[in-house]
């Protein structure tokens, strides 16, 4: 009898007869496999844009600035290392990529709790761990890649959408889960003693008040609970293609390739956290990019003709087309996913005191609402309406649904920056909350529906032989958007016009609307409504 995670030889999803009697099963096996991974790939990555908060709640010894950064670093590990992932697949195999990659999670899991145990643990380890955390926002990449050969091209956008969609509910997940574990000692005396909270705090259901009891710990520890199971779903429960991933090796052969790809990714990202130190962040990241890049061709034996063909994808102007349309997307969706927590916390938990005298200055804000209550939702309603993206893509045709949503976030963009500098310079920001609140929910559900139409694109745009890697490509490109939205709405609120980062998201969403008309909406377009 043929075991369940054994490698697959023959793989004919175009056939309708070998999908339904065979692919079908297989691949919704590993599609219920592939998307909890993900999942928790989500949740330990953009975990900072929680933890960050509670740390200033706390009290703990770091500015404002250093808790951006951390999630800023997070965000720039975990595009960079999609990177090399996106190579992960071909080289290696999907059940041993999503095995190895979702069990390295337990890395960064396990070291944020230990490190939060203690209120003096050095700035460095906080940075390093936000380093590898990273590996999750990694792990999308091969994990895309892995489920689009899976499926024939009809179900692209159900499958994509599903992955990706569900896969995304990680961000809400974690969200919801971290404040509400960090509540009690849900470790006992194994996880250490709790912290009261100096500032208010709050989860899902409501208020926390200052003097509270909190196990901040609990914020890394929890995932173990999820991880261990996960890793051995993976790998008794998937497969590797071998029309995909050829040659592969044994799994120890399969291992040393994803790890030596991610630790390639990780001297870049590394190089790139020493460049923002010296040059603009709009330069430093390139250099990144291109560092790993030129660093994949370094790699010995088989690695480097497989990486050549796949660098085949940058001669086709689909690529770069897709690439921005997507970070439009999915840039805007884990962007604003990382920095909106510490944003409310900011913007609203502050107001602008008028002085007897005339002057002004920003004091506490008693009555602010709790980041950790409101800022789950955005992320939740862009994951759920991700698979109605792709279902309504495969209706109507990618390229209309993308178009649609681009001027819905031109609109939103302008308006959410406008009631941004409103709260940012009032004596009362209370009042304007619910509509930056609502605005940010709209953009949102653009994006997540944006997520959903453009991976439905590249699915009908490339081959087979590209459009893995593409997708791998574009996802790590705008994973991007997690570095760059914390820094930019971050120096802007530091700077006081927290509406410019809004106004700049605007014009680059413009933008995308041009290249999205001229590539496959115009008449004689290149691809007619992928």
């Amino acid at each position: 009898m043929t075991r369940k995670n054994a490698d697959i030889d023959r793989w004919d999803i175009e056939n309708s007869d070998f999908w339904e009697k065979e692919g079908k099963a297989v691949a919704t096996r590993n599609l219920w496999v592939s998307i909890p991974s993900l999942l928790l790939g989500f949740a330990v990555w953009m975990m900072w844009g929680m933890i960050t908060t509670q740390m200033q709640n706390l009290g703990f010894d770091f500015s404002v600035d250093q808790l951006f950064s951390l999630t800023a670093i997070a965000g720039l590990a975990g595009a960079t290392l999609r990177i090399p992932a996106s190579f992960m697949i071909r080289v290696a195999g999907g059940r041993n990529t999503i095995f190895l990659t979702t069990a390295l999670l337990m890395i960064p899991a396990l070291g944020t709790g230990i490190a939060l145990m203690n209120p003096a643990t050095p700035f460095w380890i906080f940075q390093a761990l936000a380093l590898l955390s990273g590996i999750g926002g990694g792990n999308f990449a091969c994990s895309m890649s892995n489920i689009s050969g899976f499926f024939p091209k009809k179900q692209q956008g159900y499958a994509l959408g599903m992955n990706a969609g569900l896969g995304n509910f990680g961000v809400t997940t974690m969200q919801i889960l971290v404040p509400l574990v960090m509540t009690v000692g849900l470790f006992g005396s194994l996880a250490g003693g709790p912290m009261a909270l100096e500032s208010a705090s709050g989860t899902l259901i409501g208020r926390i008040d200052a003097g509270t009891d909190t196990w901040i710990q609990n914020a890394g520890f929890v995932w173990m609970l999820f991880l261990i199971p996960l890793a051995f779903a993976g790998w008794f429960g998937m497969n590797n293609l071998k029309t995909l991933s050829p040659q592969t090796g044994s799994p120890a052969t399969a291992f040393g390739k994803i790890l030596g790809l991610y630790a390639l990714g990780m001297v870049a990202t590394l190089a790139g956290v020493l460049a923002l130190g010296w040059i603009n962040m709009w330069l430093a990241l390139p250099l990144t990019i291109l560092l790993t890049l030129g660093l994949l061709l370094l790699l010995p034996g088989s690695l480097k003709p497989a990486i050549r063909n796949q660098y085949r994808i940058f001669g086709n102007s689909h690529t770069w087309a897709m690439t921005i349309i997507y970070t439009a997307t999915f840039g805007s969706f884990i962007g604003f996913s990382a920095a909106l927590p510490l944003s409310i916390n900011i913007i609203f938990g502050n107001m602008m005191d008028v002085a007897a005298d005339g002057s002004v200055t920003r004091i506490t804000n008693p009555d602010a609402p709790s980041a950790l209550t409101w800022s789950w939702i955005g992320a939740f309603v862009g994951a759920l309406i991700r698979p109605v993206g792709g279902w309504i893509a495969d209706k109507f045709g990618g390229a209309i649904v993308t178009q649609i949503i681009s001027i819905v976030m031109v609109l939103a963009s302008v308006a959410t920056g406008y009631v941004m500098m409103l709260a940012y310079n009032a004596t009362d920001p209370n009042q304007y909350f619910w509509a930056f609140l609502a605005l940010f929910i709209v953009l949102f559900a653009a994006s997540g529906i944006g997520n959903g139409s453009t991976f439905r694109s590249i699915g009908v745009i490339f081959d087979a032989t590209q459009k893995g890697p593409v997708l791998g490509w574009t996802s790590a490109i705008a994973a991007y958007g997690a570095f760059i939205a914390p820094r930019v709405i971050g120096d802007q609120i530091k700077a006081g016009t927290p509406e410019l980062a809004m106004y700049g998201f605007a014009a680059f969403y413009a933008a995308c609307l041009v290249i999205n008309w001229w590539f496959y909406l115009r008449k004689n377009a290149y691809v007619k409504n992928p």
